[in-house]
Formats: structure tokens, sequence, C-alpha cells
């Protein structure tokens, strides 16, 4: 019996004590102290890049602190690999699920251990212990389906059962709601209960205080790579959390003119697209944007949000259907000339928006270098793109040496930056806003969403496309939920409810789309 599964509930069984942990450049974690007690979820709450994730890594053996101890009930324990941490009984399921698709649940849980059968698995056995772990935990799985074939949240159960699989009694789970619908972070909360009333361990990483309310007994914040306060859920609320968060009061609303949509900027009249050479992404899309409208796409990642905008783009073919620009057919045009109609895009992956080996300051003019403003002729005017670049530098409070800085030397957060910066200090017609707050702090999140509102209210059409269900409904308008390459319903923002679109967005229920966005 380990030292863990051995201690009494509510006793500490886990101290991390002043660990610090430095990147090049970056103080990650700076003399963080964090316990965790025997049969509670501990919440570690913070805005990206606290370094929530890391300290998490540390302790799973993951990342080496350069200073600081990890003791386990009482004993001081060297952690130096995920091995060393699951001997111990701590397991993590990463926000990034490493399950292997072609693979069944049970072969994905087995992975990597011994077989009573060696060379061969012992599926029967296995599948055995799997099940009866299911049944323990409430954990609703079929364990000889294959990866491919079920849902996230299935997978993320089977992510968990792996862990379990194991004998952990500690879980770290890292973000486990990003990719799940209302429905299936509500299960996941009541899996999490059944395991601590049988005297398991949760560490929640989040940085929704949403969540460390709902299921938290405790909560860390850090900021900034340092421990702010850890306090008890139940005497604190969402306006204290937000305040150690932030060190400041924040906001999800923005006061937004009276809806006054103009014509329709942007439709989709019965979209078909390729996922690949067999699969369909896209199964007849139909929409209509309107200007001066936010229109938020709602539904878990791989339900053909992606492939929507690719094909608005130009970056992906239409094989059957229409798109309209502006009442203009753009179907399969080239995407300079969607650009040249003035349209903004910004990409959840900052790869697809940025040049690496260009500067930072010629990374801001790409889809403008060519104009008047920035060139004369075939000489680009470097003072001008100097000193537009340091404005949005400013404004955005991007962490570059100089302008003329190459982008490959700026971390992620700040090219997604830079990106977000480019795209809304035009005056686009249009603007396509994938997952645009994904890997920003609150104070930029706020700054971002507040520039969407303003597009909206100076008539341009915004398109959100956000894994962020909280953001839909925060900034749009109208609500298109997409599940399996369709739009499952359309609804207005403000009567809609949370529970009914996850139901959507799980392909459970239907709505008949509002007759002026089918």
């Amino acid at each position: 019996m380990s030292l863990i599964s051995s201690a009494k509930i509510g006793s500490a069984i886990i101290e991390m004590v002043a660990v610090t942990k430095r990147f090049p450049g970056v103080l990650a974690n700076d003399h963080i102290s964090f316990d965790l007690r025997k049969g509670e979820v501990h919440c570690l709450l913070g805005e990206n890049g606290a370094g929530k994730t890391v300290l998490m890594s540390v302790l799973y053996g993951l990342q080496k602190s350069d200073a600081g101890e990890i003791q386990v009930c009482g004993q001081k324990t060297k952690i130096q690999s995920p091995q060393d941490a699951i001997k111990l009984g701590i397991g993590m399921v990463h926000q990034r699920l490493a399950l292997v698709d072609v693979f069944t649940g049970t072969e994905n849980i087995v992975m990597g251990l011994k077989s009573a059968r060696e060379p061969l698995l012992d599926v029967d056995q296995a599948e055995s212990k799997v099940v009866e772990l299911s049944k323990r935990y409430g954990l609703s799985v079929n364990p000889k389906a294959l990866i491919k074939d079920i849902s996230v949240g299935e997978r993320q159960r089977i992510e968990i059962l792996k862990v379990l699989y194991r004998n952990c009694q500690v879980m770290i789970l890292d973000e486990p709601s990003s990719l799940l619908t209302p429905q299936e972070t509500d299960a996941l909360f009541g899996v999490l209960r059944v395991m601590v009333d049988q005297g398991l361990s949760v560490i929640f990483i989040t940085h929704k205080i949403r969540e460390a309310l709902a299921i938290g007994d405790r909560v860390t914040v850090l900021r900034q790579g340092r421990k702010v306060a850890t306090v008890s859920a139940k005497d604190v609320d969402r306006d204290k959390l937000a305040v150690m968060m932030v060190g400041r009061e924040t906001t999800t609303k923005f006061p937004k003119k009276p809806n006054t949509k103009g014509e329709c900027a942007l439709e989709l009249k019965d979209v078909w697209a390729m996922r690949d050479e067999k699969v369909h992404a896209l199964k007849g899309i139909s929409f209509c944007l309107h200007y001066g409208e936010i229109l938020g796409i709602a539904g878990v990642a791989g339900n053909g949000q992606k492939e929507i905008v690719e094909c608005i783009f130009g970056l992906r073919k239409v094989e059957k259907g229409r798109i309209h620009l502006g009442g203009e057919d753009v179907t399969n045009a080239p995407t300079r000339k969607i650009i040249e109609k003035e349209v903004s895009w910004v990409p959840d992956d900052a790869r697809r928006g940025v040049i690496y080996p260009f500067s930072v300051a010629e990374n801001f003019i790409l889809k403008k270098y060519y104009t008047p403003e920035f060139s004369k002729g075939i000489i680009l005017n470097e003072p001008a793109i100097n000193s537009f670049a340091q404005k949005l530098v400013s404004e955005f409070e991007i962490k570059t040496p100089t302008v003329t800085t190459y982008l490959g030397a700026l971390s992620g957060g700040n090219i997604q930056r830079l990106i977000v910066a480019r795209e809304l200090s035009f005056v686009p017609k249009l603007v396509i806003a994938e997952n645009p707050t994904q890997g920003l702090d609150v104070k930029l999140t706020e700054l971002v969403q507040r520039r969407l509102v303003e597009q909206r209210d100076a008539g341009a059409a915004v398109l959100l496309v956000s894994m962020d269900l909280d953001e839909v409904l925060a900034l749009s308008d109208m609500i298109a939920v997409v599940y399996g390459g369709q739009v499952a319903g359309t609804v207005e923002a403000e009567k809609a409810e949370r529970e009914k679109l996850g139901l959507m967005m799980a392909g459970i229920e239907t709505q008949a789309p509002s007759p002026t966005h089918a």
C-alpha cells in the first residue's frame, strides 16, 4: 500500500515548498508553495501564462525545478520523471489528449504496461478491469470502441481511466473542460465528486473562475508565476477571485449599440467540403452574417469550424454550394481577393498568420505592404512602417526588443498579440476571429473582445468562431451551433440557454435555423 493510499482523509498528502522554475528569460514559478489534502478537489486558478501547468509539470516529473522541494505524506521526495510520479500514485491528464486513434480504449489504457501473457496482451483481463473501474467511478465508456469513433468526452474518460488503471491516488487535470460541452463538463464534475468521495484527490487546473467555484474545495490563485493566496471556495465569490487573478476587477460584458443589422455581408449556401479524401468536413452549411452583427459559431472542436473559415478564404475547396461576400460570389476565390475585399482574419493557429523570418514591423504590414501608406513604388516606406508598428506594439503591450526584431524571437503569446493587433488596426468590413483570445491574458482578452464589439458597432460584420462558450454568449448577437459539419441550430444570444446549446453541440438536439441566418 502506498503512502498516499494509507493517508487519512483531510491530511496533507502532497506539499510543494518554495518551488522555483526558470526558462530562458522567464521566471515561470517564483518560490510557489502548494499543498493537496486527501479527498479534496484543489483548483489551481490563474490566467494563461500564470505558471499553473509548469508547476504541475514539476510535480509530475515532466520538468525539473531549479529550487524548492516536494514532500509526499511528509517525506521529502525527488520526482525526476512521470514514472517516478506514477509509482508514488500521482497521475496527470493533459489538455491535449494523447491517444492513438486506431487503438481501442482498452489498448490505449494499458499501453506501455506489462502483460501477464507477454509478448501478447491479455485483452479479456484488461477489459474486465477497465469495466470495473468505469462502473466504480461512473465513467461511461465502451472499452472495445476505437478512439477515432468516440466523442471527445469519452476520450477524456479513457485518459482518466488510464490514470486510475495505474492505481494513482492523485489526479492532475489540466484545463479538462476546454473541449467539452456544458453537459460533458457537468458529467466530469460528477465523476470527480465520486472519486473524492472514495478517497482520491484531484488537482484541477483552470483559468475559469466559474469552474473553480463549481468544483473546488480549495482554490490556489497564481499570478505572473507567483502564488497570490489559497482560499476555501465557499468563502469567496467571482469578484474576489478575479481581483486575485488579475489584480483588479474584470468584465465579460461590453456595452453594445442596439442591434441595427444591415444587409447580408457573408452568406454560405449549402456549402460542402472535404476534410480529407474520404470524409466530408462540411455537409451543407448555410448561414447569413449581416453588417453590424456578431454571429458566434459554437461547437466542440472538430465539427467543421476550421473548414468553414478555410472555405471562406479560399484555403479549402468548396465541393458544392456557394459563398457570397457583400453580395458577390467568391466561391473558391483566391485568398488575395478575399483580403482585398477588406476582410480581417485572426486565425487560431499563429503559424498561419505570420512569417517568422520577417521582422515584427514587416509582419504588421503583410496585408498592406503594397499600399501607398507603406510603399513608394517598389520601395517600402520603412519610417512609416516602423512608426505604425511601434504604435501597435505599445497599444497591445507586445514584448519585443524593437520593431525590427525578427518575429521568431518572440514568445507565442506575443505573436498572437501581434496578429490580433494587425487585424483589428484597420477598418474592415468583415472580421473573422477564430479563438481570438486563446492564450491571451485577461487584460488583453478584454481589449480584444472590446475591439470586436467596437467593429460591430461601427457597422462591420463579425464572425466569431470560439471554443469558449462563455465568450460566444458574451459577445454574440446570434449564435449558430455546428455539429458534424452542419448547423444544428441558430438562436438569439439573449435568449440562448447554456443547456440547450450544449445539447446542440453534442448533436442530441437540433433547432430550425432562423430564416435570416439560414
